[in-house]
């Protein structure tokens, strides 16, 4: 009898142990970011790394740099899913373009989690974004408040087709016309591709053509706005003349908005990564998985958990302040 029990029990025990390796097993998560050069991606980043769950191993993060282009971070999602990832966040290069990497994922059956930029689908399994006409009608709210509704301003855009560029010009041009018809032009509106090195010699091109005329600049991120602000320094104007507003928050805009240079509206990249990443872990391991991240309690009464079910997370925008610049650098060391 004991003979015969003994590989039963063996193979019981091995079965057992094989059962608990695998659920140990770290979820693996593909993270298609669009881009890794500016601030605020790294930022993303940097949370990603420091989630709880992550720090723990009971997840992996594997980071892809889609380098701004759409179809290499459809590509990128073909990989993760030959490799079979367990999930999928995507920060999508483009509104059109990317809805690919959805519908690849829902074939696969690997839930997809759309993060920071949106997609023009409803097919995913979540969204954990800002509102960015919200975002949008905020910064452009702040130049125009500074301008008394009145006088010329120039558009620093996003890369065009992404959702920021789309949602945030349509706050932009709400703002705008809540000015009133007459009271405010818009002299020039063309994109600088999130990038503080594009802006600066479009905005020096402006300068030049639109001499003493330009009041206002609205900078569809941070970055932009910290380039237009680089190019009227280096015409010898001061910059306190101008109206100017980003949005993000990056760490240089939080400097200046302290100095009274610019004014910046909070993206919290932080807790969309965050907030991804619990989402993620929720399909992968089921109703046993209870949010780790701190963000939830950090916005408690404005973001609600919903069992981690809800197609949407709308992060919520924070207004930079010289009040609140400091704390919100001292928040990234």
């Amino acid at each position: 009898m004991k003979k015969i029990m003994k590989p039963r029990l063996l193979a019981v025990t091995l079965a057992l142990a094989f059962s608990a390796a695998v659920q140990a097993a770290p979820v693996k998560i593909a993270v298609l970011m669009y881009g890794m050069k500016a601030e605020f991606v790294q930022l993303m980043e940097k949370a990603g790394r420091e989630h709880p769950a992550v720090k723990q191993g009971l997840a992996t993060l594997t980071l892809f740099d889609g380098r701004y282009d759409p179809l290499v971070q459809n590509n990128q999602a073909e990989t993760a899913i030959a490799t079979h990832y367990d999930a999928i966040i995507i920060d999508p290069a483009d509104f059109e373009a990317n809805v690919d990497v959805v519908t690849m994922a829902n074939k696969a059956g690997i839930p997809v989690i759309v993060s920071n930029s949106r997609l023009n689908t409803d097919r995913a399994t979540s969204e954990v974004v800002s509102d960015d006409v919200k975002g949008g009608y905020l910064e452009a709210k702040a130049v125009l408040n500074k301008m008394n509704c009145q006088g010329n301003v120039v558009v620093l855009e996003g890369p065009i087709g992404i959702s920021g560029q789309i949602q945030r010009g349509q706050g932009n041009d709400r703002a705008i016309k809540e000015c009133g018809p007459g009271k405010v032009t818009v002299l020039e509106r063309k994109t600088a591709n999130w990038s503080r090195a594009e802006a600066i010699p479009l905005m020096e091109n402006w300068l030049q053509k639109h001499r003493g005329k330009i009041n206002g600049v609205i900078g569809q991120n941070d970055e932009m706005a910290l380039g237009a602000i680089e190019a009227i320094k280096g015409q010898g104007l001061n910059v306190k003349d101008f109206a100017i507003a980003g949005v993000d928050g990056v760490s240089d805009a939080l400097r200046l908005v302290k100095a009274g240079e610019m004014m910046s509206i909070l993206q919290d990249g932080r807790a969309q990564m965050q907030g991804a990443i619990d989402v993620a872990l929720r399909k992968v391991k089921g109703n046993e998985y209870q949010p780790m991240s701190p963000i939830w309690a950090q916005y408690t009464g404005q973001l609600d958990w919903q069992d981690g079910q809800a197609k949407m997370y709308e992060i919520p925008w924070t207004e930079v302040t010289a009040e609140n610049a400091d704390s919100l650098l001292q928040m990234r060391q």
